[in-house]
């Protein structure tokens, strides 16, 4: 398939989108709803909108922590999509689970619980039964980050507690990092297939 540069068509404007409860075009840019269907939409929705904001205010610091360190699992994951395990022989095409590992436990250095250079790709069977394979993991990290950095990451042994507001912040951040990393992951594949 051959490529053809980009024509611009001119200048887009955005329309207003439609109501909420009425489903009717809106007048204005950046509305949702009409200010006379608010009432019924409320009256419609308030048992909804309650129990999302009971849940939100339920979740507990664990709970975000864990989000947090799905997402920061997943950057690396994409980070590391052309590298095979950092602890073994697994190619970048092995077919099998890929983890995030942390170089230094979580337990041991909470402070870099989030911190890229702790966490690279691994399978699963280093990262679950052989305990993150430390012994091989150690010199390939060397290899791709450099003894500066490692030393670095044995120094840290602080002990840190994070509140929600930071777990909420992290995750708006680092969750729209990650969409930008999907999206140039999935151009790049695209790319590829042409």
């Amino acid at each position: 398939m051959r490529r053809t540069a980009f024509v611009s068509r001119g200048t887009i404007t955005p329309k207003p989108g439609k109501c909420r409860y009425c489903r009717k075009r809106l007048e204005r840019i950046g509305e949702k709803i009409h200010p006379d269907c608010v009432g019924p939409w409320w009256e419609q929705n308030r048992e909804k909108v309650q129990t999302q904001a009971r849940k939100l205010k339920a979740k507990t610091p664990t709970k975000w922590a864990d989000e947090c360190q799905s997402i920061i699992n997943a950057i690396a994951r994409l980070r590391d999509r052309h590298d095979g395990c950092i602890s073994c022989h697994m190619g970048a095409n092995y077919g099998g689970q890929w983890h995030g590992s942390h170089f230094r436990s979580v337990k041991a250095a909470s402070a870099l619980r989030f911190h890229l250079w702790n966490i690279h790709k691994a399978c699963a069977q280093c990262n679950l039964h052989k305990s993150g394979n430390i012994a091989a993991y150690t010199p390939r990290l060397i290899a791709k980050m450099g003894q500066e950095r490692v030393d670095w990451l044995y120094s840290q042994n602080q002990t840190v507690k994070r509140d929600i507001d930071y777990y909420k912040k992290f995750k708006r951040v680092m969750g729209e990092r990650l969409r930008r990393l999907q999206a140039r992951a999935l151009r790049e594949q695209q790319e590829a297939a042409v």
